[in-house]
């Protein structure tokens, strides 16, 4: 198969994965098809044999999900978590485990000699610093923790799958390929995934990222973004001996303002499209000209044209502050500006159509859930903006308050998160 090269860029901002859900408009006739398959595969005895496995099983693997969350994993920090799950996947008798260049965890399940090979992917990395607090805590069937849903229980739950398939004895035609990867959170900007599809890299046909808590959820639209770190110089000084200068502060606050204005019309219509500024810094006291002030911001969209009209607004805000700041000066040096690109998430559609997601959708009725169509920003991202078919679906459980300090993971019908997930990678490797 075709192998690409992704850019590369520098990054720093945290990200969060969205997804805005649809209802599916899957032809009838190709739905039945899939999930007459798919009720086939799930009432083969060695099938029900892992379900029933994972049902009971499932509460075994909370000291796992504790373990991995303790560890602090932020972006370009998720070494001593990516050594913690290679002795897990080893514990469990995987064979070929592996750490690659960037820090991605890799475990192959052989099949029997098919020459297909699906991907599952869970990210290693938190959005959280690395001196962020991450003990768990228990209240009642909570588990409460930074990460601890986003995504220490994706994590988890490719372990539960490996554990029901060696304990079923289901033996694949096609590979799986287990991947933890390094990157998924905004600092990182998917760097693990983007190195799994280098030029050279592993054979990949499909892709199915774990990540989010909806059940319901099959992803087929990718939302691409744009981020940057903007950042306003000048040579700084006394703010009341040195008054009158350029203040850089002032001027990223009008460069927010005019973008802000602009951007808020553009997003009330057409494609769902948003913004965010996320970090603000610079300056060295309250009575100080700073001589830097900076920004990262964050825009997105589902539609690649919309992004370049919301890319537009944001430079022509900067472009507008700056000479507004320097020709308002009465004294001093002229204000610069840069703008750093510091991360791009390519965007992309899988066709409704494709049997992975025709598969994603029977699985999921399979169990009594209306499934949903929809979009997101995850590590399924790469693949799809490539062609190669890809999904996200649930990590399974209950959770909330993702991305932040009060962030809690519940195993309420947790094991359908795991069965879902089995069902649906055996459908697309197939079982001998």
């Amino acid at each position: 198969m075709p192998r690409f090269v992704l850019p590369g860029f520098t990054f720093v901002l945290a990200a969060f994965a969205v997804c805005a859900l649809a209802d599916p408009t899957a032809d009838s006739a190709h739905d039945t098809d899939y999930s007459a398959e798919i009720l086939a595969l799930a009432e083969r005895p060695e099938v029900r044999k892992a379900f029933d496995l994972i049902a009971t099983g499932e509460r075994a693997s909370d000291r796992q999900l504790i373990t991995l969350t303790e560890i602090p994993a932020p972006p370009f920090g998720e070494a001593v978590r990516a050594q913690q799950y290679a002795q897990m996947l080893r514990d469990l008798g995987m064979k070929e485990v592996a750490v690659d260049e960037v820090g991605n965890v890799l475990a192959y399940w052989r099949g029997s000699g098919g020459d297909h090979t699906v991907a599952i992917v869970a990210h290693l990395d938190t959005v959280f610093p690395a001196a962020t607090d991450v003990s768990v805590r228990r209240e009642g069937d909570r588990f409460y923790a930074p990460g601890i849903g986003d995504n220490s229980r994706g994590l988890v739950l490719m372990l539960s799958m490996i554990r029901a398939l060696r304990d079923a004895q289901l033996g694949t035609r096609g590979d799986i390929l287990f991947v933890a990867s390094v990157g998924e959170e905004g600092i990182g900007d998917l760097r693990g995934v983007k190195h799994l599809f280098r030029e050279g890299g592993p054979d990949i046909d499909e892709l199915i990222a774990v990540d989010g808590g909806n059940d319901a959820r099959v992803l087929n639209h990718a939302i691409g973004s744009y981020r940057y770190r903007l950042s306003f110089s000048g040579p700084g000084g006394h703010s009341w001996g040195a008054f009158g200068m350029a203040n850089p502060a002032h001027a990223l606050a009008s460069a927010i303002h005019y973008f802000t204005m602009e951007a808020s019309d553009l997003v009330q219509t057409g494609p769902r499209t948003s913004y965010n500024i996320g970090r603000i810094g610079g300056g060295t006291s309250v009575n100080s000209i700073p001589f830097e002030s900076w920004a990262e911001i964050d825009l997105r969209s589902e539609d690649p044209d919309q992004l370049q009209v919301l890319d537009a607004i944001f430079q022509r805000a900067v472009s507008r502050s700056l000479v507004e700041h320097n020709e308002s000066r009465t004294r001093g040096q002229a204000l610069t500006v840069q703008v750093k690109a510091i991360g791009r998430r390519p965007s992309g559609k899988v066709a409704t159509q494709t049997p992975l997601i025709q598969r994603a959708l029977a699985v999921t009725r399979y169990f009594g859930i209306e499934p949903l169509l929809g979009s997101g920003s995850t590590d399924a991202n790469v693949p799809i903006a490539r062609g190669i078919p890809a999904t996200t679906i649930s990590r399974g459980g209950i959770s909330g308050g993702a991305h932040s300090l009060g962030e809690w993971w519940s195993p309420r019908n947790s094991e359908l998160g795991v069965q879902k997930a089995l069902l649906l990678t055996l459908a697309s490797v197939g079982l001998e």
